[in-house]
């Protein structure tokens, strides 16, 4: 198995915002539609079961005009704690949320992992997976920031 550091990528954030609301900006399509992926994108959600074996379906629109299906699949459901979700179309990869309490504040680790090194390398070369980790985790920081205004 290759190692894992070789087909990841992980970002760690501090919110100001308690874990509640954070839990509910993650798991509700009311929400996540308005931040949900790269800078410029929108969303159309179809299905979004928050629940393990659960299925979240939409589609994201590039601001090319460009739209992308996704179909996830929820693999463990641990409410205010821990989200971990199959992305079912290549490249395959399964996101990690986990969140902690630190009171009026919550830290969040984010990992994608790919199933192989060839997956990682075609996310970030052909889809700029890095780069769209980094703004949707931007994009999540500034929509949390106008509900707590």
């Amino acid at each position: 198995m290759e190692d894992l550091s070789q087909r990841s990528l992980s970002v760690t954030r501090m919110f100001n915002a308690p874990i509640n609301l954070l839990w509910q900006v993650l798991t509700t399509a009311d929400y996540i539609k308005d931040w949900w992926g790269p800078d410029g994108f929108t969303n159309t959600i179809r299905i979004m079961e928050v629940s393990e074996g659960g299925k979240w379906e939409f589609t994201m629109h590039g601001p090319d005009g460009t739209d992308y299906e996704n179909v996830f699949i929820y693999r463990e459901i641990v409410p205010l704690k821990k989200i971990v979700m199959d992305h079912l179309a290549d490249p395959k990869f399964t996101i990690s949320i986990r969140l902690f309490d630190e009171g009026e504040q919550t830290r969040m680790e984010w990992q994608n992992t790919f199933e192989t090194v060839a997956d990682f390398k075609l996310a970030v070369d052909t889809f700029k997976a890095d780069e769209g980790l980094k703004q949707n985790i931007e994009r999540l920081a500034a929509y949390i920031n106008t509900l707590t205004q």
